[in-house]
């Protein structure tokens, strides 16, 4: 336990410090973490004793990534990229596999050796993707939904040959072999799909009661599932992947990623860095030739696949070169399916090598390819016109945005959610109250389900276009939160917050909200305006009266039901 300790923590702290230097000269952050794995790894320093205990937080790194990818899942995004996506994932793999085995049975590679060799260069990354996405805040645009289609296409094929090389070893797979696999998740997938129906959507104010119920909770159900997944002879992403899925529809599930993010970023680190720590010297050099070769087939010949059916399917040139970008790596699978492949005595070690020699190349020369795609784009565009059809798809990348917000619904917010619908204008209801969100979705109301301080969910917003932002909350420190914020990305726009004092009313004011709610001062003004106009006869108070507990027995009836 100690020397784990140590391994950890020098790891950390070397590439900490890499890290600033990668900072200071303007570099991708991945390329700091890859090379931190090989200077702690056996080929430099030698720090680590430890690996194994180094590739289980990768493992979890992996585990979370894919559970987050699955929490952001949905039907209307799968039904507008899925055929294409399909397209790609299938003849990228098809068509690398062959050109690949048909190269390294040329250099003299055996009929094994070569396989192996083909199916590892056709798979791309998705860790690579979705975090190069992330960091762009691209993974919403055309090209970032067709990237993570055909990328999770392509996990699914690679999952099926890790179950075929498993099996292998008992000599090969069998008709009956397969339908159990097939049997297996599909019963796996019934009996999840029940759980959430009969259990988890009853639990859900329960569950998303509580940030740190729902942090735990999401972690013990991906964990859980991946386990389970793995228990029954599928691999550990895939379980986190469809453990995401199962959850997607529950109104939760954008919060729940939000909280789990900061987490799967710690343990990505861990995985790049186990990358590098793989390599040693010694068996590098005589390989490197034959390293060099097959990367450049990855970061050539792998875009063009993709270019050529996205051209033929009708998509823009620019479109095609961007998701073109994020096929130009090795996988992660592919070195699972070759330690596999080495373990069960199948391949040697220095084709264990040349493939992960071959990932590091590929995910270095990749990271700089996405993150700079846009300026490579225009450097090539003249040379990209081969790639795109006269008639093009109308591709539209909108991001949602809303005309008004409601931050808070139960302290007045039905009142303007009222006026709100009246407008006929683009709205949305933020509230992290699992009862309140219930209420918004029997009413047919637009909501989403989160914490307005959470910086992605303000981004995911789009704020930038709003016009009015309307705050019930009286947290001082969340509605400074949302002025800081505005004063940003929409200075121009109208937002009335609330406030418990006359104090906390001027602070707000002096910082430019452009109405302060004070409810006690309403009152108060609005019974004084009544006494002015009606003097003190008691049967106008008693028609007021009555007009005013039909208003309360309404919105009674509204938080009575948020409650139950």
């Amino acid at each position: 336990m100690h020397s784990n300790f140590n391994d950890l923590s020098m790891v950390i702290a070397v590439g900490v410090a890499i890290s600033i230097v990668m900072r200071l000269i303007k570099q991708p952050l991945i390329i700091g973490y890859i090379i931190t794995g090989i200077v702690v790894g056996p080929a430099i320093l030698g720090i680590i004793d430890s690996p194994d205990s180094i590739q289980v937080f990768a493992d979890f790194g992996i585990t979370l990534l894919l559970l987050i990818v699955g929490l952001g899942l949905n039907p209307r995004v799968i039904r507008e990229v899925g055929r294409i996506a399909a397209y790609i994932a299938i003849g990228k793999v098809l068509l690398a596999t062959s050109v690949g085995f048909g190269l390294a049975h040329l250099l003299g590679y055996g009929t094994t050796a070569a396989f192996y060799i083909g199916i590892s260069l056709s798979f791309s990354s998705t860790i690579i993707i979705l975090k190069l996405l992330n960091d762009k805040k691209e993974q919403n645009r055309l090209y970032g939904k067709i990237s993570i289609g055909f990328l999770l296409i392509e996990d699914l094929i690679a999952t099926t040959v890790l179950v075929a090389v498993s099996a292998s070893v008992d000599g090969g797979m069998t008709f009956s072999s397969v339908w159990a696999l097939i049997y297996k998740i599909i019963g796996l997938l019934i009996a999840l799909a029940l759980f959430r129906s009969l259990i988890l959507t009853r639990l859900h104010k329960m569950i998303a009661g509580s940030q740190e119920f729902l942090f735990l909770f999401a972690i013990g159900w991906g964990l859980g599932v991946a386990a389970l997944f793995k228990q029954a002879g599928f691999s550990v992403e895939v379980g986190a992947l469809i453990a995401g899925v199962i959850l997607a529809p529950l109104p939760y599930a954008a919060e729940a990623a939000s909280r789990l993010k900061p987490l799967r970023d710690f343990f990505i680190v861990l995985f790049f860095i186990s990358i590098g720590s793989h390599l040693h010297l010694g068996t590098v050099i005589p390989i490197l030739p034959k390293a060099i070769f097959f990367s450049s087939l990855v970061l050539f010949g792998n875009p063009l696949v993709v270019m050529t059916i996205m051209g033929l399917s009708g998509y823009t040139k620019k479109t095609s070169f961007k998701t073109a970008m994020t096929g130009t790596q090795v996988s992660e699978f592919s070195l699972i399916i070759v330690l596999l492949a080495s373990s069960l005595g199948q391949i040697d070690e220095k084709v264990l090598t040349l493939i992960t020699v071959i990932s590091l190349f590929t995910i270095g020369a990749s990271t700089y390819l996405i993150t700079y795609s846009d300026g490579l784009y225009n450097v090539l565009e003249r040379s990209l016109h081969m790639f795109e059809r006269k008639k093009i798809r109308k591709e539209r990348e909108q991001k949602k945005h809303y005309d008004l917000v409601l931050v808070g619904f139960l302290k007045g917010g039905h009142e303007f959610l009222k006026v709100f619908q009246q407008l006929s204008k683009s709205y949305i209801v933020v509230d992290y109250d699992p009862g309140v969100i219930e209420s918004l979705e029997n009413r047919n109301a637009h909501y989403i389900y989160g914490d307005i301080t959470d910086l992605e969910l303000l981004d995911e917003l789009n704020l930038e276009t709003s016009k009015l932002i309307v705050s019930t909350l009286s947290d001082m420190q969340v509605n400074e939160t949302l002025l800081k914020w505005l004063e940003k990305v929409n200075p121009s726009a109208v937002f009335i917050c609330t406030a418990n004092t006359a104090e906390e009313a001027a602070e707000h004011y002096s910082n430019g909200a452009s109405y302060v709610i004070l409810p006690h001062y309403i009152g108060s003004e609005k019974i004084g305006a009544f006494i002015k106009k009606s003097g003190l006869k008691k049967s106008e108070f008693k028609k007021y009266r009555e007009k005013h507990l039909a208003y309360l027995q309404s919105h009674y009836e509204l938080f009575a039901e948020a409650i139950d």
